[in-house]
């Protein structure tokens, strides 16, 4: 498992080059409904909808990061003065968008909550526009870290656990699992999205080991007693840890964090 870390921890500093803090210039598109997003790749499903408040967005694939990107959170306006406001509106990363043309496709809700007020109506008209954004953090106050159990799990020889309420400005790029007070860890394998599993299960009441990007480097969270003896397929568990770390991209900072 030694071996296992410092490969993930190693692979992150050397890959964390994308300056996703920066101010981006692309163009956005919406879709008419939040269930084309919530039923996307990342396999949030109905529980998007509660993650962000229906403000949602497909992302190019450079975003997506072959699900690492789920859950991220981006503010995005869009240019047109007259249109749109200064500040924008805050999305959440629920789905892969295969469009060429634009970085982002957001949910209506998400695309007439960057225009000015009265003006929502008028920005669906444009169906598209020119915006910028850049990452920030995911807050989410008075909820940890969750985890639910996916109706395909079947004790005691498959877990499929899905990751939600992950805050910060980070990346789980692993996890592991053992039986509460044992030391006989056996990784997860991210299997689509926000989904991870594993056909090794231990006994018993389980602990889980999340690596996510922290600062520059890797940063380990260790929730001690999150799922019960008894977990069932389709309950949420509070891991009872929150994530609040900014992973810094090893690359010359871009902006100093204000909207200009």
């Amino acid at each position: 498992m030694a071996l296992f870390l410092c490969t993930f921890l190693f692979l992150l500093v050397s890959s964390a080059t994308a300056c996703d803090r920066c101010v981006h210039q692309t163009k956005a598109a919406y879709f008419s409904k939040a269930s084309a997003l919530s039923s996307g790749a990342c396999g949030y499903g109905s529980l998007a909808l509660g993650l962000s408040g229906g403000h949602l967005a497909a992302a190019v694939p450079s975003i997506y990061k072959d699900g690492a990107g789920c859950g991220s959170c981006f503010q995005i306006r869009c240019k047109n003065a007259t249109l749109c406001t200064k500040q924008g509106t805050r999305v959440i990363t629920s789905d892969l968008n295969h469009n060429n043309q634009t970085d982002f496709v957001l949910s209506s809700r998400a695309f007439m909550a960057m225009a000015q007020k009265g003006l929502g109506q008028d920005i669906l008209k444009h169906g598209i526009v020119d915006v910028e954004y850049k990452r920030v953090p995911c807050e989410y106050k008075n909820q940890n870290l969750a985890l639910r159990v996916e109706e395909s799990s079947k004790k005691p020889h498959y877990l499929a656990v899905k990751v939600l309420y992950q805050g910060g400005q980070t990346e789980i790029v692993a996890i592991d699992v053992a039986q509460v007070g044992s030391s006989n860890w056996s990784f997860l394998t991210r299997n689509y999205g926000a989904v991870w599993d594993t056909s090794r299960v231990p006994t018993g009441a389980l602990q889980f080991r999340f690596v996510v990007t922290g600062g520059f480097d890797g940063k380990m969270v260790w929730a001690r007693n999150v799922l019960p003896a008894d977990w069932k397929p389709g309950m949420v568990y509070d891991t009872k840890v929150q994530i609040s770390d900014i992973a810094q991209e090893g690359c010359s900072p871009c902006d100093d964090g204000i909207w200009k």
